[in-house]
């Protein structure tokens, strides 16, 4: 796919910014051939630059895909490395270089979030072309797999492979300082017409058993869905409370002609509940995931799927989880409507943010996408939304503000404990910067000069004749704020 020409600046996208938004975008391995054909040092310089790329364009979280296949782009004893990174299942890449580990430093480093992107139940996209590794689950215990449309699948229906999935998590929780465990919308595969799914095995062994009859199927698959998502969060819990569990789900819950009393969406197409058993809204409602993020990928005034329609509705059903939006970059683009539509989720009430699909649509900058975020975003970095149901209490705030020159510079440095263990205590800091007599408006993004890990920021110093106030505050792992900022008059 080819980058397009055109730049078209749209430097207002919204009336007026927000402090905390997410702003977040998938990058996705699966079925991409670019990792395998480069040396490390390659896609060390590689990843950097889209890290530099998305940063430019305000983007705080990186969804990046490691697990497509129940295979690694991470070193793993469970599940083997994964052929899109090394073009071969079960090949290590050289010197075992650990692409999550290196993007996790790299994306703390510019204060960007790494949430851990996993599919769960696939296992191999094309069995008729694919070979899988001599040490994949797959060939040790092929009974708990099923295969549909040419792919191979964990049968959802078979407890030992919800264990095995949460096991996979546990392990990632446990080595690597990820912010979040993410999931999309691949979990009883899309259906296929006259193709039924093949879990009569399981059905008869495990559904039977509990009481379900064959006209219930579908119910027992929705319950196999929910107790590997119920599992899952409570992995997550246990391991490290602090990291968030999100679910990116096909963009429609359900028609409205499918459900008796009319609560479904005005739209008509493919559906997360009756298709996909995956029961959203109820994961929402018991508090299993932490963010809500469909898949709203349609144009507004689409004729079976409207994206107006589609997120007003999701805003309806957020609960007291947070809700962002997943936009697919080419078809705003193509119809001209990212300002359209980032307006309309910033009118919602319960809308935090949104994710664009796919990263490589900015770092082509398709019909200029990038060039549009870097003008409205340089100027107004953002917070991520505080996940204030895990943790509510805002952390102690910054020490000892001082300005001073140093061999680097002219510096603005502070104290603050930072624990890696501790998640209330500061995980990164905010500057804010103010003109002698101005009002010191923390809820004002426009104020931010740095968003950092760093406990220093380099002072902009010119003639010294002018009188700015600084004010630095600290934010914790769930980003919650310090109630105050120490501040610090400075001439500059």
């Amino acid at each position: 796919m080819s980058c397009s020409t055109q730049r078209v600046i749209r430097p207002n996208l919204s009336d007026e910014p927000a402090k905390r938004e997410f702003r977040g975008a998938w990058i996705q391995t699966a079925h991409q051939s670019e990792y395998a054909t480069m040396t490390v040092d390659e896609l060390k310089k590689d990843f950097i630059r889209k890290l530099d790329v998305l940063q430019a364009c305000g983007i705080n979280a990186i969804i990046f895909q490691v697990r497509p296949e129940a295979d690694a782009f991470y070193r793993s004893e469970l599940e083997p490395w994964s052929r899109f990174y090394t073009g071969e299942q079960g090949r290590a890449p050289e010197g075992d270089f650990d692409v999550m580990e290196f993007l996790i430093t790299a994306c703390h480093h510019r204060n960007m979030e790494f949430h851990a992107w996993l599919n769960p139940y696939r296992a191999c996209t094309n069995h008729t072309t694919v070979a899988l590794a001599e040490e994949h689950l797959y060939h040790r215990e092929p009974e708990r797999f099923v295969v549909y449309d040419k792919q191979i699948l964990f049968d959802p229906g078979i407890p030992a492979n919800r264990q095995h999935i949460c096991r996979v998590v546990r392990d990632i929780l446990l080595r690597y300082d990820v912010d979040a465990i993410h999931m999309d919308d691949y979990f009883y595969p899309y259906p296929v017409v006259g193709l039924p799914f093949p879990d009569d095995r399981s059905f008869q062994r495990y559904g039977l058993a509990k009481g379900y009859k064959e006209e219930e199927r579908g119910d027992w698959r929705r319950e196999n869905v929910n107790l590997l998502i119920s599992e899952l969060k409570r992995t997550i819990l246990l391991a490290k409370p602090w990291v968030r569990f999100g679910i990116s789900p096909f963009g429609i819950y359900r028609n409205q002609k499918s459900t008796p009393d009319g609560s479904g969406s005005a739209t008509n197409g493919l559906q997360n509940y009756d298709d996909l058993y995956a029961d959203v809204l109820h994961w929402v409602q018991q508090g299993w995931i932490d963010y809500n993020m469909p898949q709203v990928y349609w144009e507004i005034g689409h004729t079976a799927a409207d994206y107006t329609t589609l997120v007003r509705w999701w805003d309806k059903q957020a609960g007291d989880r947070h809700l962002y939006i997943g936009q697919d970059v080419a078809r705003t683009m193509k119809a001209d409507q990212l300002t359209l539509k980032m307006k309309e989720e910033k009118s919602l009430p319960h809308v935090k943010g949104h994710c664009f699909w796919p990263a490589n649509e900015l770092l082509w900058n398709n019909e200029g996408v990038a060039d549009s975020l870097r003008v409205h975003y340089q100027k107004y970095p953002a917070l991520i939304p505080p996940y204030s149901h895990l943790h509510d209490r805002a952390p102690k705030e910054v020490k000892k503000l001082k300005a001073e020159w140093t061999p680097e510079g002219y510096l603005l440095h502070w104290d603050a404990p930072q624990h890696t263990a501790n998640p209330e205590t500061a995980s990164y800091f905010v500057v804010y910067r103010f003109k002698k007599g101005e009002t010191t408006n923390l809820d004002d993004p426009s104020h931010i000069v740095a968003i950092t890990r760093e406990k220093q920021y380099q002072l902009p110093y010119h003639k010294g004749t002018d009188t700015y106030i600084y004010v630095v505050t600290a934010v914790d792992r769930f980003h919650n704020e310090s109630l105050k900022g120490k501040s610090k008059k400075v001439k500059l």
